[in-house]
């Protein structure tokens, strides 16, 4: 189940993006682009998305928080998995969710790949339109990609 997150949430919301960074990043990026992730994605940020009304959770059967994502305009942003839950389909699941709500006003799906979610967003039909590289902390390297998927309706 995928419910719009309230702000009361906003812990719960960090706790998911905070928990998968820290535990999956470090073994795609270096150190200084780590960082940079969790700074982006700060409390502030959340917050404001949150209060937006662009950010949702996805729930297991038991109920219990799973998965986020926030979605803006026609971009989906922010999008984690705890990492006890990957390779179960909830990040299927997520994407499908997040592509549903922007088709219904856009016929473009965009977003900004990290490493570990590359692979996935190339099966689902994403294509590289841009690839960037941000110097970060201790002069590493974030290096991600714009994807769009494009839908004729």
């Amino acid at each position: 189940m995928i419910k719009q997150a309230e702000l009361k949430q906003l812990e719960l919301v960090k706790f998911i993006t905070l928990k998968t960074i820290i535990d999956i990043y470090p073994h795609y990026y270096p150190k200084g682009a780590v960082d940079f992730f969790i700074e982006h994605h700060n409390e502030s940020h959340i917050s404001k998305d949150i209060e937006s009304g662009q950010v949702y959770i996805v729930f297991d059967e038991q109920d219990d928080a799973v998965g986020t994502v926030t979605i803006h305009k026609n971009e989906i942003c922010r999008l984690f998995v705890l990492p006890q839950y990957q390779k179960r389909g909830f990040g299927n699941q997520i994407l499908k969710f997040a592509e549903d709500m922007i088709l219904k006003d856009y016929k473009t799906v965009v977003l900004d790949a990290s490493l570990p979610a590359k692979s996935i967003y190339l099966k689902r039909g994403y294509i590289i339109v841009e690839t960037h590289s941000i110097q970060t902390y201790h002069n590493d390297y974030l290096c991600y990609d714009v994807m769009i998927k494009e839908i004729d309706k």
